[in-house]
């Protein structure tokens, strides 16, 4: 047999609500046996402590706690059919949830493939006590109940399109269950397996039968391989594997428990009682798993034995190991059964061994056996090679391997045989894709269905985060692949793991950072790039940047090899030194270019793709290059060029910010005509440029008329006729560089709008030296294309600055700004948060570009933390034989908590019923749910908010009919088209009942 891989696991039994609280009851040799809870039934009216027809010798057993809760909103089921579901199927639901998560998968990336699902199951109480009342039997009670069920609940919620059964072989069924989906991955049948089993006591049937039989213990506890050893207890639970084919598992580099290396499954055939074991059968079944897995008995380190703990069933199956396994006596085989902890869990047995088996060689440390310290010496263990473990077992360096059986009652046989997982393999590089990655912080991301879910999940994640040591990359990078999908989405950087664990902390107890940090999915975000022009620039910008960020390091590296044969010195060591001479024009312009171009292809690598784009001044030759009007080698050439001929230029000019608009600047400066409008920011934002002697002159007049202003620390007088001497100069390389027609819409702040089909020529480029910065009117142009984000591409905020003393766009809403480089202390981390701030708007970013692959492994992140407001439970208590029967399920179940953390999916704006068709539909609609009329907003939808299907369809249908006979008419085809939205069918069946009322009215008349 192939070997098949546990990628991924998730349970809850008596005591152990996760898998992780399953590891520490084991290890503690912990006890999860209590008494009956009243909500199963009331024990004491079915016990007696001596045998006694109808009753059960015991009253205690393995419970879980809270079997009733369910959250139903997640799972987009209406309460109605939540509170008609077994138990049974809502437990299975949120544990296959959460095993496919611990796989590292995010659930909704399996919807449409061929993943199959086997559960196995043996109990099927709540159709007994449901099935039978029949004057409640209703289309949500028929699909709520059944073995195949189970299964397919399973499968159509996650939308999974393979195999979908139910295995139903008593005690052995979800081991068997496990055989079944090895099988059909190993076929090829499907690719993914979800493997489980589940239990829920709901009556004392079986704790009777077990007492009639003989085989119940009378403290409810079992007692395996034990002198104590009295019979069985009773145990429930839930528990769930995600299999695949261990190749496939180790190509894709998950994490993996354990690996199967061989199941078999036979029958006990004809024996000495249906119910009674059958030692030949169990050693052939036992034999034929070794020969399989291709592994000699005594390779064997431990088996989970099925350990019932009855003097019969305990014999027979170590008298059939002890036929493998008698010549070990100098080193016997650890046997044990999880039975001892919380009980026979019947149908969830087999997956209840299997977790523990796959828990204990992740671990590499087989638990304690409860009641070892006293074995049965009529077994004999030491001779047939056993030996129970009264301590902790250590396992070996090495490969280690493991047994595991479940014997059914009815002699279905069951046994695999695991071992430890293989040391990862490497994930294999994609040929030639050695493109740089990582940028210097992790980001945590997270999404919910709603934002009080969200909320809940943080809590859950900062509480399993802080408990263990964790690398703080691969939790960014697992975040992002596992806990997606959802609308709401939050998102935050952090250096460490203990800083992460704070902020989460700190975003679920406050209201207003939570709001902050959390956005709702949709649409990507509109954005709009804007490059920073000349006087942003300092020594040592976005040095922290470099050092973080290898992809950043990259395109910086990039942008210098470009401009280093047309400026002769290294422009990023020149940045990086810390030399002053950046403030020089000739390296000040070529250092923003290349700060610009390398932050804006770190973004586009990220995955942030800019919609529209605008540059300030020299800002603007990046996002010319990033908009595809010349290649990297063209624009490194004349920015180059521009800054050396600039440079070159005489002393004498001076640039001048005033407080003031063009216009009011227009008198003065007709006196003054060596000095002209060199940038135009805002409506009283003006940069004049000139001859210094001059502009100081103005700058007087402004000061006594009490007009601020300040003289800028420039070189020369940019935007101004001191430029002319080197036009023509610079017209000769800007006419062999070339230029086209932006790609991308690029917003020109020489003519202060979108540039539309025109080439940004070598007259665009001399003209762009001489004539004004229109700014105000390029990015005023900008908003009216409506960008919901800015991202400022630059060393420095600045132009982030000037756009919020911007008019408004007409539509009103100002776009959210952002910044990659904050200033002279920026790293990663604000890198990171740009990529946070747009994520959770909308943005999926490419996310292993984000990350070194040293960082991009998986990690077991905390499972999903479910509501467990909502309670759905049966109505009535078990009944006593001849009783009469009581209704199980109200027509209106009672539901204990709806409205709870997570209501926001149900309340929003709610409409006053106004009229009588709209009282009937909103009536109608929360009778076929089993939702409040006040729960009923105009903009739920009835699919994807409220769970109606096909079947409620119809029977919404009859329930409108009932009150509104007009539409008796009315097909269900004319309905279908008009379910959306709650408004929607309320606004339907007002037009269409609007006739029949007037006439009505006319009649009356």
């Amino acid at each position: 047999m192939d070997r098949i891989a546990i990628v991924g696991l998730d349970c809850r039994f008596p005591g152990a609500p996760d898998a992780g609280a399953y590891w520490n009851l084991l290890m503690r040799s912990g006890d999860g046996i209590s008494p009956v809870p009243e909500q199963r039934w009331d024990a004491a009216d079915f016990h007696s402590p001596t045998p006694a027809e109808g009753r059960a010798n015991t009253t205690e057993g393995g419970f879980i706690d809270d079997p009733d809760a369910f959250d139903n909103e997640f799972f987009t089921v209406s309460p109605r059919e939540a509170a008609a579901m077994d138990p049974q199927q809502r437990l299975l639901l949120q544990c296959a949830w959460r095993a496919v998560e611990d796989a590292g998968i995010a659930p909704m990336q399996l919807a449409g493939t061929s993943t199959g699902v086997y559960v196995g199951i043996m109990g099927n109480e709540w159709a007994q006590l449901h099935l039978t009342d029949y004057d409640r039997v209703s289309a949500q009670v028929g699909s709520g109940n059944g073995y195949c069920m189970t299964a397919n609940r399973v499968s159509y919620h996650l939308d999974l399109k393979g195999p979908s059964l139910a295995v139903d072989t008593a005690c052995s069924s979800s081991l068997v269950a496990v055989h079944m989906a090895g099988n059909a991955l190993l076929s090829g049948e499907c690719d993914y397996a979800i493997a489980a089993g589940v239990n829920v006591a709901l009556t004392p049937a079986l704790s009777i039968f077990y007492t009639q039989a003989g085989l119940s213990a009378p403290d409810g506890r079992c007692k395996p391989y034990s002198g104590q050893a009295d019979g069985i207890g009773r145990g429930e639970g839930v528990g769930a594997v995600v299999l695949r084919r261990l190749e496939d598992a180790l190509a894709d580099k998950q994490q993996v428990y354990a690996v199967i290396r061989g199941t078999a499954v036979n029958q006990d055939g004809r024996s000495n009682g249906i119910t009674a074991p059958n030692r030949w059968s169990q050693q052939e079944v036992i034999g034929a798993a070794y020969r399989r897995a291709g592994v000699e008995p005594a390779q064997v380190d431990f088996t989970e034995g099925h350990g019932t703990g009855t003097v019969l069933g305990d014999m027979m199956e170590v008298s059939a190991l002890g036929h493998h396994h008698a010549g070990r006596a100098g080193r016997p085989m650890a046997l044990g059964s999880v039975k001892g902890n919380f009980g026979h869990t019947e149908g969830a047995a087999g997956i209840a061994g299997l977790i523990k088996v796959a828990l204990s060689l992740h671990h590499r440390t087989v638990p304690a056996s409860r009641f070892a310290a006293k074995e049965n010496e009529r077994l004999d263990l030491r001779g047939k090679g056993l030996r129970l473990l009264k301590a902790p077992l250590r396992l070996p360096r090495g490969t280690s391997v493991a047994g595991l059986s479940s014997f059914g009652m009815g002699g279905t046989n069951a046994h695999a045989v695991l071992e430890s997982a293989p040391p990862s393999a490497a994930r294999p590089a994609a040929q030639g894709d050695e493109r740089p990655r990582g940028i210097g912080s992790a980001l945590f991301t997270l999404t919910a269905p709603t934002a009080q879910a969200l909320r809940r999940n943080l809590h859950a994640q900062a509480d399993a985060l802080g408990a263990r040591r964790a690398p703080v990359g691969p939790v960014g990078w697992t975040s992002h692949r596992v806990k997606s999908g959802h609308r709401h989405r939050f998102a935050v950087s952090a250096p460490d793991t203990a800083t992460l664990v704070q902020r989460l902390r700190a975003a679920a107890a406050d209201p207003a950072l939570f709001d902050a940090l959390t956005g709702e999915a949709g649409t990507a975000p509109h954005t709009a790039f804007l490059f920073t022009g000349q006087g942003s620039q300092y020594p040592r910008m976005t040095a922290g940047l470099h050092q973080d960020s290898p992809l950043y390091r990259h395109f910086l590296d990039e942008a210098d090899a470009a401009l280093l044969p047309h400026t002769g010195r290294s422009v990023r060591d020149l940045v990086l030194s810390g030399d002053e001479s950046v403030h020089l024009t000739r390296w000040a312009q070529p250092a923003l270019f290349a700060v610009g171009y390398a932050l804006g292809r770190t973004l586009q690598e990220l995955g942030v793709q800019p919609c529209l784009l605008l540059g300030h001044s020299v800002g603007e030759y990046a996002a010319a290059c990033l908009a595809g009007v010349f290649p990297l080698d063209a624009a490194a050439r004349l920015i180059a060029a521009r800054g050396a001929l600039m440079q070159q230029l005489p002393d004498g000019g001076g640039m001048l910010a005033v407080l003031a608009g063009r216009d009011e600047l227009a008198e003065r400066l007709a006196n003054e005509p060596e000095v002209s409008v060199a940038v135009v920011n805002g409506p009283r934002a003006t940069v004049l440029s000139g001859d210094a002697t001059a502009l100081g002159r103005l700058a007087e007049e402004f000061d006594r008329d009490r007009v601020p202003t300040r003289m800028l620390r420039v070189s020369h007088a940019f935007h101004s006729h001191l430029m002319d001497p080197m036009l023509d100069d610079f017209a000769e390389v800007a006419r062999e560089a070339g230029g086209g027609v932006p790609q991308l819409p690029l917003y020109s702040t020489l003519y202060g709008r979108l540039l539309d089909g025109e080439a940004m020529d070598a007259d665009y480029w001399v003209a762009h030296i001489r004539r004004p910065v229109l700014f105000a009117d390029a990015f005023t142009a900008l908003g009216e294309a409506g960008p919901s984000h800015t991202v400022e591409v630059g060393p420095s905020p600045v132009l982030s600055s000037l756009t919020r003393k911007l008019p408004l766009p007409s539509a009103g809403t100002r776009p959210a700004a952002t910044a990659p480089v904050r200033g002279p202390d920026s790293g990663g981390q604000d890198l990171a948060d740009t990529v946070a701030e747009l994520y959770r708007h909308g943005l999926d970013p490419r996310w292993d570009t984000l990350y070194p692959a040293g960082d991009q492994v998986p990690y077991r992140l905390g499972p999903y933390a479910f509501n467990d407001e909502h309670r759905y439970w049966t109505a009535g208590p078990a009944r006593r034989p001849g009783a009469p029967p009581t209704a199980a399920v109200a027509e209106e179940p009672a539901r204990a908590a709806h409205g709870g953390p997570d209501a926001e999916v149900l309340v929003l704006e709610r409409p006053a019923p106004a009229d009588p068709v709209t009282e009937t539909a909103l009536t109608a609609i929360g009778q076929v749910g089993g939702y409040e009329v006040g729960e009923l907003g105009p903009l739920l939808r009835l699919y994807e908010d409220l769970g109606f299907d096909s079947v409620m369809v119809m029977e919404l249908k009859k329930r409108l009919e009932e009150r509104l006979p007009v539409l008796e008419a009315l097909t269900v085809q004319d309905l279908l088209p008009r379910l959306a939205t709650v408004g929607d069918l309320v606004e339907f069946l007002r037009e269409y009942c609007a006739p029949a009322s007037d006439s009505t009215q006319e009649r009356t008349a």
